[in-house]
């Protein structure tokens, strides 16, 4: 190895490697360690050079400051302490463990039996020890200089009221892009490209939710069977960037760059985080960071200690409740609004860190850490409320400052939508914001994300083309995948050529968007349905990085005739505030005639009654909502025939006037006039907007 690096105390804050100008401070917690060796590499990360053990231990972080370290160069850490897997510890000195607080990481994982801590194969299993250097299959981390010139960068901070949320994975958003170089697409500097920004503006997207691009690896089982982790739901770095998203050579200004681009169109960017888990598995997974840096802090034990608590279904809870750890997290989130200019996070399976093991707390260290953050104050929050543990569904019980995936919505929509009985009153309360759900203790409309899609789960296109999900390439034998899909093929399954299979398809898909448009909440559109993408009936491509699951971009009539109505949809939705209501409708009178804000119409027009609630309302149903300046009349037909509507008073002497006809796929802002006391036909399988 080469001569001796020098090195004084330093400090034990900041954690992670922290370039000052001068120098490189390097402070890493681990309350059980015996020792922490700092490791330097060649520039191709092949060879260590250096090895040298932190100085100084305070507050259970062992630090040291060296002065002759530069921007560039790539490291990993050796953490030396007892290896007592029936006491929770496993370290082993021998394996090379990134930095967690690493801001970039440098090559990739090559899967190899020695980045365990024990010897496969052995009788003794994880009881064993396995004494090969693990750092020749090891990624390596990279101290970065954080300087970037934002310029006049500013945050667009959509209100909740007037979000559209589109979530896009940053490959497969652009892999299949000709007007993005060859060398950019499915990069960060992809999905920066002109192209890409106009189609969002255009179709009315105020705020891009990235799925994971925290840095991910893909699981040894997929790798053996030639698949990855498209995904990107296995953890490893909660500060760096997932490399395979930025071209060989280029760095986090590539991100940077990204959210600057967006920021100038006036579209925010959230991320969806992952850290209620890591990729680093159950006892019998690898030793790639945490659980050989401690174990048994970064965590949750089981009853036995040798065993990790597990309610995400990926072998492992990362221990939010320890000081240590949830520090970690609120210093991530910090980070990457502060230095990345980032406007919010999704945070998947939340439920797990807010969990005191069998149960859910609203007053979980975490959920309070968030609540009094200044920094995250002015960022949006929302969470998937669930997770695999004992009382894992919690939607709605997030605190007021929260927004959060609404799965009660998607379930009832789709029901509804496909025309099954008696789906009417759950309808009911999912258009006008989930009020049973949300509204209690100040919290507004927008707190329910609504969608009818997302990455888990089939396509828009795919859920009225396939009964049945098909996910044979997985490599499961179709075992994986939800099954409780609420789809309808409309005839077909799958792929056809039939005109009135495809002409009903697109039918179900415009009365799709036409419900998410006029649903209060905030609504969220998945990658690629605004184009027709299919996964042909996977739903659960996690593993899936190649054509199905990219973006087809092609000039298809069929397609872009479906952008520009889920364009539309979306315009009426921001032209007509009753569609956004910031505020719960609960029938309180309003204006100077004291009319009530909501009405729940009959078809010949009058109040529907509670027996009509009971009984009559099965498959269509009619709504006026009211405000000071007008009034916005919705009516929904889920049956397979066409429905007559008287409609009802308007405000004024003017009538209605059609805005929205999902059958036909019309959006007019120039209709005539029909008067109140006309009857309306309202086709089978459609949605219609009126507005006074």
């Amino acid at each position: 190895m080469a001569e001796a690096l020098r090195a004084t105390a330093g400090l034990p804050y900041p954690l992670g490697a922290t370039w000052d100008g001068i120098g490189v401070n390097i402070a890493v917690f681990s309350a059980h360690a015996t020792r922490v060796d700092l490791c330097l590499f060649d520039d191709d990360g092949r060879r260590e050079t250096t090895r040298i053990a932190l100085p100084e231990f305070t507050h259970e972080v062992w630090h040291g400051y060296f002065p002759d370290l530069r921007p560039g160069q790539l490291y990993g850490l050796r953490v030396d302490g007892p290896y007592a897997p029936e006491a929770g510890h496993r370290f082993n000195a021998n394996k090379l463990l990134l930095d967690p607080y690493a801001k970039a990481i440098h090559g990739k994982l090559r899967w190899h039996d020695s980045l365990h801590g024990y010897r496969i194969g052995h009788p003794k299993a994880d009881l064993s020890f396995d004494r090969r250097d693990s750092a020749r299959a090891m990624p390596k981390c990279r101290i970065i200089d954080p300087a970037h010139t934002w310029g006049e960068d500013r945050r667009p901070r959509s209100a909740w009221s007037e979000t559209v949320i589109y979530e896009a994975h940053v490959k497969g958003m652009t892999a299949r892009r000709e007007d993005v170089p060859e060398e950019l697409r499915g990069t960060f500097a992809g999905l920066a490209s002109p192209g890409v920004i106009e189609h969002l503006a255009r179709l009315g997207v105020t705020t891009v939710e990235l799925m994971p691009i925290h840095a991910f690896f893909d699981e040894r089982y997929l790798t053996e069977r030639g698949l990855t982790n498209y995904w990107g739901y296995a953890t490893l770095g909660f500060f760096a960037p997932a490399p395979r998203y930025m071209p060989p050579g280029r760095d986090l200004r590539d991100l940077k760059l990204m959210v600057q681009r967006l920021h100038g169109a006036g579209i925010e960017v959230i991320l969806d985080v992952v850290y209620n888990h890591t990729a680093e598995g159950n006892h019998l997974g690898p030793t790639l960071s945490f659980r050989g840096i401690d174990n048994l802090s970064y965590y949750v034990p089981a009853d036995d200690p040798r065993y990790v608590f597990d309610t995400t279904g990926c072998g492992n809870n990362l221990n939010i409740r320890h000081p240590r750890v949830l520090q970690m997290v609120m210093d991530s989130l910090r980070y990457w609004v502060e230095d990345c200019h980032i406007d919010g996070f999704r945070f998947d399976l939340a439920v797990t860190l807010s969990r005191d093991r069998d149960k859910f707390d609203q007053n979980s260290p975490f959920l309070d850490a968030v609540a009094q953050d200044p920094v995250l104050a002015h960022v949006k929050m929302i969470s998937e409320s669930w997770d695999l543990g004992p009382n894992g569904y919690q939607v709605g019980a997030f605190p007021p400052a929260w927004a959060e995936w609404n799965g009660r919505y998607r379930d009832a929509m789709r029901g509804f939508l496909k025309g099954d009985r008696g789906g009417v009153p759950a309808l009911a309360s999912h258009l006008l914001g989930s009020a049973d759900i949300f509204d209690r203790r100040g919290r507004r409309p927008w707190a329910s994300v609504n969608f009818l899609t997302a990455h888990d789960g089939f396509t828009l296109m795919d859920l009225y083309s396939y009964n049945e999900k098909h996910n044979q390439a997985n490599g499961e034998d179709g075992r994986d995948g939800h099954n409780d899909n609420r789809s309808w093929n409309c005839g077909a399954e799958g792929e056809t050529e039939d005109a009135g299979v495809i002409d009903l398809r697109d039918r179900m898909r415009r009365f799709a968007i036409a419900a998410l448009a006029v649903s209060h909440g905030t609504p969220m559109l998945l990658m690629g349905d605004e184009l027709g993408r299919t996964q042909d009936g996977n739903n659960n491509a996690y593993c899936q990085d190649g054509p199905l699951t990219w973006v087809d971009w092609s000039d298809d009539p069929r397609a872009l005739a479906f952008r520009d109505f889920v364009a539309g949809a979306l315009a009426l939705r921001r032209e007509l505030p009753l569609l956004r209501s910031a505020r719960y409708l609960h029938g309180d009178p309003v204006g100077p005639e004291g009319r009530p804000d909501v009405r729940w119409l009959r078809r010949d027009g009058r109040d529907a009654t509670g027996d009509d609630w009971a009984n009559g309302l099965d498959r269509d149903v009619a709504v006026v909502l009211r405000d000071e300046l007008g009034a916005v009349l919705i009516i929904a037909n889920a049956s397979d025939g066409g429905v007559d509507f008287t409609l009802p008073e308007a405000v004024g002497t003017g009538g209605w006037r059609p805005r929205l006809d999902s059958g036909a796929g019309d959006i007019d802002p120039d209709a005539p006039l029909v008067a109140a006391g006309e009857v309306l036909s309202v086709p089978g399988r459609a949605l219609f907007v009126l507005s006074s």
